[in-house]
């Protein structure tokens, strides 16, 4: 049975390996079995931190697309066994990730998690279900400000970690503006620390 990573690693890439050099590290990384094929806790943990990511999907004549798709952290669900879905919001109405998945299933998802530099890269096939309203209901994130148009099943074939190398570092906008709140609190606390010892001080100097 051929290690999993041989779902990225084509015999072209392979060769490109061989004459850059690094076809050893990967070849010894294939006698383990190559990528990780279960859903691990360490993998559902960051899901659950994710706000961010990419689908990439390609039509039958194998035209690429990726698409940007976000929500509340956690908005990717794990169903159970190798299966991730999430809730496809109402967007452009172009529907190209849509029709791409009804002639060509398979998919490939590329998670980020820009303040702790970390990336995760997900290969397998992907669905699209229009017509399964409890299964909507399941994947909508709670109190989200967005309409559901249809759910997305991304059954995972393989998955791997990137090294944190050149990703920029970003802070979501909500961390950055309760991290402001708490120290502007902490400053008002001390501020009025500093008034009551300042009034005691001239006290005791009348």
């Amino acid at each position: 049975m051929p290690p999993s990573s041989d779902i990225a690693f084509t015999p072209a890439v392979k060769a490109l390996q061989t004459e850059h050099g690094s076809r050893q590290t990967y070849a010894r990384m294939e006698e383990m079995g190559g990528f990780q094929t279960e859903i691990t806790s360490g993998l559902t943990d960051f899901l659950s931190s994710v706000d961010t990511a990419y689908l990439a999907t390609a039509s039958a004549s194998g035209q690429p697309y990726a698409q940007h798709r976000g929500g509340p952290k956690g908005f990717i669900r794990h169903l159970g066994g190798s299966r991730l879905g999430f809730a496809d919001y109402a967007g452009n109405r172009q529907y190209v990730t849509t029709g791409n998945l009804s002639e060509n299933d398979k998919a490939f998802l590329f998670l980020m998690d820009y303040a702790n530099r970390r990336r995760i890269k997900l290969w397998g096939r992907a669905r699209v279900v229009a017509d399964d309203p409890a299964l909507l209901a399941e994947l909508m994130p709670e109190g989200y400000r967005a309409r559901p148009e249809q759910a997305i099943l991304f059954d995972v074939e393989a998955w791997d970690v990137n090294c944190p190398q050149y990703i920029p570092q970003k802070i979501d906008a909500a961390d950055v503006a309760a991290a402001l709140k708490r120290l502007e609190s902490r400053i008002s606390e001390l501020e009025t620390e500093n008034a009551s010892l300042k009034h005691a001080l001239e006290r005791s100097q009348t």
